[in-house]
């Protein structure tokens, strides 16, 4: 296997607006998280349910925003990890960079084993209780989409289209089926359009557990960010994507939602778990409806898998490009221009992972508590992230109202909102996933520290600065070509 350090970078140009936001949408896993995540959404918050994901995407629209501004002044695979470091702080970058890390790992090893209880499931139920074949059709799955990561983003776009292609044709048919089941007399309690209203939540600790709860839906539409490097017109398409996929998802996410309210009825909904698609799926067609609800399920599965994976490669290539990890992380192949030892170091730890916790009961437990912890992550760095865009064009905030509203407070009312999650999750989490969480945060002060003190130019940054960067027109060196600029020995610097 041919591979380079020396200046190579990731393969420009590769992904057209089409691509990324097929990517934005399979991040966001519409149909796993509808299946994952709905029956305790319902749970929490009944008829609310709806309203908790519509005030959820408000300030998470702020974060999209934040990230779509800062990746005009800089183009760069590890997105947050690079715009909190040259904004707030670089301590602070790298861990957003290692939050992003340790969240998506955890994910994975997460996803990979319904993905494969879900494929059995499809030919025969009784198989998906086997845990030993799940788990070796779940890594067979992680598996193949290591193997598609590693072969470029245009292979990556490609099978994205296909995998993501069919569940949204699933889930588009399903809403309408809805519609019509609906308008038919199908539902058990009538539509109401207070449902996205505050007339249902339970009081202010009503809201809060609800929108904690959404805010798990919309997280990986940022993976859009992290192919800035390979994208066309990135400094546009990247921020324009991951808009289009969140208004998307957040479409399927609010449709099924006032679905599952209308169709089922609550005892089905709880005794459902995480089969409640497959539920509401017999529901609007029965027979098969069930069967093609779980296919989506998988295919959302699988895609989101893939998604995942080059988050967090992106993320380590761009932080061993750095040198605040080992720098061979940053190593590209000659071939596939892919960050080829980032992708086989994480698919090790993760199948690793993958089959301790399903092969013992104590890692399991271990592995539950860390994956009720992974909101801690995404809300740190989604969170400073929202900040440091407000940092970077604070100078620009008064030159218009559009500019005060969509540069300065809806990525400051996004921040805001992340770091509330945060410590709601801090107070609702049980004290093993609250270790875990913080634990692995602060783990990630190990190599922190241990490059800072060998003297990675990370840590000696080129502010980001959005009045200075359009006063020069680029102002900032584009990433897709080279690695982004530090300050050395009080000059900028190319590393």
């Amino acid at each position: 296997m041919s591979s380079s350090t020396g200046g190579r970078g990731l393969q420009p140009n590769v992904l057209s607006t089409f691509d990324t936001v097929v990517m934005a949408v399979a991040g966001s896993a519409p149909a796993y998280s509808l299946a994952a995540t709905t029956s305790v959404l319902v749970g929490a918050v009944g008829l609310a349910s709806p309203a908790a994901l519509l005030y959820c995407a408000i300030p998470m629209l702020g974060i999209v925003l934040a990230f779509g501004r800062l990746g005009r002044i800089d183009v760069n695979a590890g997105a947050a990890y690079s715009w909190v470091g040259r904004t707030l702080h670089p301590f602070l970058g790298f861990i957003s960079g290692w939050a992003l890390v340790v969240a998506a790992t955890l994910f994975m090893v997460a996803g990979s084993l319904p993905a494969g209880q879900m494929t059995l499931g499809l030919f025969d139920p009784a198989l998906a209780r086997n845990t030993a074949l799940a788990t070796a059709t779940g890594a067979g799955w992680f598996l193949l989409m290591l193997g598609v990561v590693l072969g470029g983003a245009r292979l990556s776009a490609k099978a994205q289209l296909v995998i993501s292609g069919v569940e949204l044709v699933i889930l588009g048919g399903f809403s309408v089926g809805a519609l019509v089941r609906v308008g038919e007399g199908g539902g058990v309690v009538p539509f109401d359009w207070g449902w996205l209203g505050f007339g249902h939540f339970d009081g202010v600790s009503g809201f809060a557990a609800g929108t904690l709860i959404a805010a798990f839906y919309y997280w990986g539409w940022d993976v859009t960010s992290n192919l800035s490097e390979e994208t066309r017109d990135s400094r546009r398409t990247a921020g324009l994507a991951a808009l289009v996929g969140v208004g998307i998802v957040f479409a399927l996410f609010v449709a099924f939602t006032v679905a599952v309210n209308v169709l089922l009825t609550s005892g089905e909904i709880e005794a459902g778990q995480s089969n409640v698609l497959a539920l509401l799926g017999e529901h609007i067609w029965p027979g098969v409806g069930g069967r093609l609800m779980v296919l989506a399920a998988v295919l959302s599965t699988i895609a989101t898998l893939e998604t995942t994976l080059i988050q967090v490669t992106r993320s380590l290539f761009a932080m061993g490009r750095d040198r605040t990890m080992p720098g061979g992380l940053g190593s590209v192949h000659r071939r596939w221009n892919t960050p080829w030892v980032a992708i086989v170091v994480v698919g090790t730890v993760a199948l690793l992972l993958f089959v301790a916790s399903n092969a013992l009961g104590s890692v399991q437990d271990i592995m539950s508590d860390a994956l009720a912890a992974i909101g801690l992550q995404t809300t740190l760095y989604y969170g400073l992230a929202g900040l440091a865009a407000v940092v970077a064009y604070r100078r620009t905030l008064t030159e218009s109202v559009s500019s005060f509203l969509l540069g300065g407070a809806w990525p400051l009312l996004g921040s805001v909102f992340m770091f509330c999650v945060f410590g709601a999750s801090l107070t609702r989490l049980s004290g093993a996933a609250v270790a875990i969480g913080i634990g692995s945060l602060l783990a990630g002060l190990v190599p922190m520290l241990w490059y800072w003190r060998r003297g990675s130019a990370y840590y000696r940054p080129a502010r980001l600065d959005a009045a200075r960067s359009f006063e020069v027109g680029t102002g900032f060196p584009n990433s897709r070509t080279k690695a982004p600029r530090y300050v050395q020995a009080g000059h900028p610097t190319d590393f």
